[in-house]
């Protein structure tokens, strides 16, 4: 999907721009060619492939499975009532329990995940947002319980609140004491120099609801914004968060327009984020992991799929990623299976070291049409910005619903597009057959959810109760009152109290959200 037709032909007089101004040199403000000198002429990309499901354990065989295959990074997908700070025992749990992520309870699943997995070794992204201060908490301790210092740990939270109210979802709390809790993480990572992304502000999102290639930058940016002044309105000068501040983009199928997406975010954000509030050049340079579009995945003809996640993944290694995942053919069917997920890896793996893309930086670099689209993009998302601006800012933006109309108006017409036939789908609206999609066994998801329970009734049974208590008690008093929470949650966690437990001392305190209201 493109925001607006594209010449049959660019050429010098299709970009105005100034050479030294935009483009610069790689690792050089305002990082359009790149945000390191080198980029992968020295060292490629992390071949990050997310993978989550069931329990702790069948993830665990994952994770040993994607490393030994040349995986150089994990990333985690729970469950929704780990999303939701439900434990896997609440009745609203009943029927998610491992569905679309793994089921992590309490700390002791967390180092049951990454049993056999030296923690300083490898660095681990995690996509939580609700409850990531609590998964934040439960990595420390895990670490600590392998001898692995905080400073040791390496990764990432994705902990980005304002896109679950705009695109996701999978929110708790009201936003100000949200951005609060957000915040008390900043501070914690910077206290303690961790190694960690204390956040992933996530375009992925918006743009799998809809978003189009200039809404996923502007509103993306637009959300930055508001956390780089939750920052430093929690006491924190710019430069001392701003480096460990990083993005989550997705790359769809038009292979130009998104790789000028990723060329015009960071331009765009290096310029915004020195302007607005001084930042110096290690927080204007702008760092992101990518995904290639789920929705963009078909269940017809699903081996089509194998195709497009080749193009969407080319097109984040022209545009400079530092990170990418590679969905595996089958995700419009279910769970990726071992072979898919494989594949998607040596996907990756291909570009890496036979396509020769690595071997020069920005090689899309001076194209006109390449140029021209970034210029547009970048524009149109500056406009879109000024209109979150006028507006108060992003989370006043969310609660007026801005960011949510703007995405349902592009999403519908998109459908409306497709439907037409005047978007080509292959092996949906067009080159279809009569050939059934695959069906592809699923798990016992009730065998495995009673399994996750009796391992959550022993823990609750073996724990010192009064300890556990006490440090509940401690969170809710932080979280009633102005005292640091991520203290008082890490303590919880050592005395093993759950993450339900943790996130309903959490609601009693603050509510939850209801949108409209």
């Amino acid at each position: 999907m493109t925001d607006s037709a594209p010449k049959s032909l660019y050429g010098p007089g299709d970009w105005a721009g100034d050479p030294a101004r935009d483009l610069g040199a790689p690792g050089r403000f305002p990082f359009t060619r790149g945000p390191y000198p080198t980029m992968y002429t020295e060292r490629l990309w992390t071949m990050r492939q997310y993978a989550g499901f069931g329990t702790a354990e069948e993830t665990n065989l994952r994770f040993h499975h994607l490393l030994a295959a040349g995986q150089s990074g994990l990333s985690t997908a729970f469950d929704l009532p780990t999303q939701m700070g439900l434990d896997s025992d609440h009745p609203l749990a009943e029927g998610e329990v491992g569905r679309v992520g793994v089921a992590i309870d309490t700390v002791d699943d967390l180092a049951l995940l990454f049993r056999g997995i030296p923690l300083d070794q490898v660095s681990t992204s995690m996509t939580i947002n609700a409850t990531a201060a609590i998964l934040l908490a439960m990595y420390v301790v895990v670490g600590e319980e392998q001898g692995v210092s905080p400073g040791a740990l390496s990764g990432t939270i994705q902990n980005d609140i304002l896109k679950e109210y705009i695109a996701r979802g999978t929110y708790i709390f009201p936003p100000a004491p949200s951005l609060r809790l957000i915040g008390d993480i900043f501070r914690y990572v910077s206290a303690n120099g961790m190694n960690i992304n204390p956040i992933s502000i996530s375009g992925y999102h918006m743009r799998e609801a809809g978003a189009t290639a200039a809404q996923e930058v502007g509103f993306t940016l637009a959300n930055a914004l508001e956390y780089v002044r939750v920052g430093v309105a929690a006491g924190l000068p710019v430069n001392s968060f701003g480096p460990r501040l990083s993005f989550f983009f997705a790359a769809h199928n038009n292979l130009f327009e998104e790789a000028a997406k990723f060329r015009a975010a960071r331009r765009l954000w290096a310029r915004l984020v020195q302007s607005r509030f001084g930042a110096d050049d290690k927080t204007a340079r702008l760092r992101f992991h990518t995904q290639t579009g789920g929705v963009t995945l078909q269940a017809q003809q699903p081996l089509n799929n194998v195709v497009r996640v080749t193009v969407q993944a080319l097109s984040a290694v022209l545009g400079g990623t530092q990170s990418l995942h590679t969905n595996g053919f089958d995700e419009a069917l279910a769970l990726p299976t071992a072979e898919a997920a494989t594949l998607a890896l040596r996907t990756q793996q291909i570009l890496g070291y036979e396509s020769g893309v690595a071997d020069t930086i920005d090689p899309l670099g001076g194209s006109y049409f390449v140029e021209a689209l970034t210029d547009r993009i970048e524009a149109e998302a500056l406009a879109l910005i000024e209109e979150v601006d006028a507006l108060g800012g992003a989370a006043e933006a969310v609660s007026r619903g801005h960011f949510q109309e703007a995405i349902a108006k592009s999403a519908w017409e998109a459908q409306q597009r497709q439907e037409a036939g005047a978007q080509v789908v292959v092996g949906v609206n067009r080159f279809t057959d009569d050939e059934p999609s695959p069906v592809i066994a699923m798990p016992d998801f009730a065998e495995l959810a009673a399994r996750q329970r009796l391992r959550l009734a022993a823990v609750r049974t073996g724990r010192d109760a009064g300890r556990t208590e006490s440090a509940l008690a401690a969170v809710r008093g932080a979280a009633e009152g102005t005292d640091a929470i991520m203290p008082k949650i890490l303590e919880a966690v050592r005395s093993r109290a759950t993450l339900g437990e943790i996130s309903d001392v959490l609601r009693d305190a603050w509510g939850t959200y209801r949108p409209g209201r």
